[in-house]
């Protein structure tokens, strides 16, 4: 596809924004689908080619929150394992089946999510008061939580629009740990989706390496600067924007 200078400026200001939305709130394919495919990308060349250009986001984001995972490396470690296991089905499934398979209920996946980060707090209350005192904290992920995580690499690895949306209400309420945390290791899920995803969509996906590039170049200097925002960003703000940001994702989603 044949771009102008200002069509390169938009799409790497796009990568900018979705590396910042990605690192801070998590709707990142929010910000930058829609552009590609107003540029006149078709729809899975599209989806395809965004995922491939925000890995460089994705790592310099999870750079970003190097103090945060360090504090939890085993959980981690199961987060990036499971979300990338997740992300192979999810891109297989892509490339397999109709692009509108999903369309009816994605919307409501993320509306689900949103509920539960708005609801978290007191969800949590609710479970810390029914434990006793001898039952530690919860440090790792349960059988439970592990499979709600690969549903969202499931997810990622097919579309991804608020896939950090679903990881931070999982680990919200499936792990005793600090947002702060949770947001660091929301960053690195999507990240190690993204980069399972790539090598599928390499091997077999039809991709637009301009808007790779392009993607990448943003990105890269966005997904650090959202992970700055991130880690100062107080809980209560923390979760209202990934409310607002995962509403909207739906919306979007919805009327589109």
């Amino acid at each position: 596809m044949d771009l102008s200078t200002l069509d390169h400026l938009v799409v790497i200001a796009a990568g900018f924004g979705a590396g910042v939305v990605a690192a801070s709130v998590g709707v990142a394919s929010l910000v930058s689908f829609p552009v590609l495919v107003a540029l006149g990308l078709p729809p899975v060349t599209a989806n395809a080619s965004n995922t491939v250009g925000l890995v460089p986001g994705g790592l310099s984001g999870s750079f970003g929150y190097r103090h945060e995972l360090r504090r939890h490396p085993k959980v981690t470690a199961a987060v990036v394992a499971t979300s990338a296991f997740g992300a192979i089905a999810g891109a297989v499934l892509l490339l397999a089946l109709s692009p509108d398979v999903f369309e009816a209920l994605v919307p409501w996946l993320i509306l689900f999510a949103c509920v539960l980060v708005g609801f978290q707090p007191m969800v949590a209350r609710w479970l810390r008061e029914r434990r006793t005192d001898d039952q530690a904290d919860r440090l790792l992920p349960s059988p439970p939580t592990t499979a709600a995580l690969g549903a969202a690499g499931i997810y990622g690895g097919y579309f991804g629009a608020g896939q950090g949306v679903m990881v931070v209400a999982v680990l919200g309420l499936g792990l005793d740990i600090d947002l702060k945390v949770v947001n660091g290791l929301k960053t690195v899920a999507c990240f190690a989706a993204n980069v399972v995803a790539t090598v599928v969509f390499v091997v077999a996906a039809d991709l637009d390496w301009v808007v790779i590039g392009l993607l990448g170049i943003g990105s890269v200097v966005g997904g650090y600067v959202g992970s700055r925002i991130g880690r100062r960003l107080p809980d209560a703000l923390f979760r209202g924007l990934v409310v607002v940001g995962g509403s909207t994702a739906a919306i979007v989603l919805m009327l589109g």
